[in-house]
């Protein structure tokens, strides 16, 4: 089994909500961490755990970051991570992968499935190490999660969407 290191300095988490019915807010959770159990060779036996600090949520504007971090959005301070574990991963195609796991925001705990796809492994020209990307995507209900503020619009609608669309990419060292 390998061991695999998260390079955090070439990952990252992105997500996009729409605002207003109109536009979209599009932010980033800063602090993560990400371990696989498992092999490249066979990666529909591996193990996904990933690991979000909820504080970390950036969104280019302070007010809206502390608004997500109170009770209405994420509650951090009672519940300061978002956890996905894997259950299974099934290959769709060549590279691509349907990774379901339980997600848990806010002490609700959800089966999704996301779409990932391996871009394969290279070698380092730094020190020789190998190394693993992923890239991913998918969407969840915040609602289901308890994230359930909103404000209606005089135009009809409501302020923020409830579909929260998300991307990763993760790099990791691969090691024996």
């Amino acid at each position: 089994m390998a061991t695999f290191t998260l390079d955090k300095v070439h990952s990252g988490i992105a997500f996009q909500v729409k605002h207003m019915m109109v536009s979209k807010t599009k932010g980033e959770f800063t602090s993560f961490d990400v371990q696989i159990d498992g092999d490249v060779s066979n990666l529909e036996a591996a193990k996904w755990t990933v690991t979000i600090d909820a504080a970390s949520i950036d969104t280019n504007n302070e007010d809206r970051d502390n608004h997500l971090r109170s009770g209405d959005f994420f509650d951090v301070e009672n519940h300061p991570h978002i956890t996905f574990v894997s259950d299974s991963i099934k290959k769709a195609s060549d590279d691509e992968y349907e990774v379901t796991g339980q997600l848990t925001i806010k002490g609700v705990t959800n089966t999704e499935t996301f779409k990932v796809e391996f871009n394969g492994t290279s070698k380092s020209p730094m020190d020789g190490s190998t190394i693993a990307g992923f890239d991913g995507e998918g969407k969840v209900n915040r609602e289901a999660y308890g994230l359930t503020w909103n404000a209606p619009l005089e135009t009809g609608g409501v302020l923020v969407g409830k579909d929260v669309k998300f991307s990763v990419n993760f790099e990791f060292v691969v090691g024996e």
